[in-house]
């Protein structure tokens, strides 16, 4: 998901491409996602991110399914109902710089046939003094890391304590933090 407008971080600077240690977060993801146990990557692109859709437009890159950018929830409907998506399907936000494949392996191989969210302690956003910005219940913040199953009966909630989860980077301060947790 890499169509948002990313009004939070005020940068010039489109959030998917916004550098953290010097490489767009957007490439951060894609390059964990392929040295994931994923097999196909879509970008969810939209109007309010031009510059990405323009970025991540190549023969080599993900394939895009536009998007209308109105919002998380409503853009990953529209990507869901692309004729090339199929559940389950992991969705990852693009502004997870630190995510790596072993994580990502990590949620697959706990998922079954549900969706499901994959959140921390809010406890642990704090600690390391980044934003929370959404909380799921008092003490869980959702990551941007969901798999949306093919059955919709079943809604799980996989808690980790991985702090690189913990990092997305919607605000300056993240993207500082994020930055020395690069070196």
């Amino acid at each position: 998901m890499c169509g948002g407008r990313g009004t939070r971080l005020e940068s010039d600077r489109e959030k998917p491409l916004y550098p953290i240690d010097g490489v767009a977060m957007v490439d951060r993801v894609l390059r964990a996602l392929a040295e994931s146990a994923v097999e196909t990557t879509y970008a969810a692109v939209s109007p309010n991110a031009p510059e990405t859709r323009d970025h991540l437009a190549s023969d080599d890159g993900p394939a895009l399914i536009d998007t209308p950018g109105e919002g998380y929830v409503t853009d990953l409907g529209v990507a869901l109902e692309s004729e090339a998506v199929t559940t389950p399907v992991l969705t990852v936000a693009a502004d997870l710089p630190l995510l790596e494949a072993a994580t990502i392996d990590r949620v697959l191989e706990r998922h079954d046939d549900g969706s499901a969210t994959v959140c921390v302690p809010v406890a642990l956003k704090r600690r390391l003094g980044v934003s929370v910005d959404a909380t799921l219940a008092p003490h869980l913040a959702p990551t941007g890391v969901n798999v949306v199953g093919a059955s919709t009966e079943r809604q799980m909630t996989y808690v980790h304590y991985d702090p690189r989860l913990a990092l997305n980077v919607n605000r300056l301060e993240d993207a500082r933090i994020a930055e020395e947790r690069c070196e």
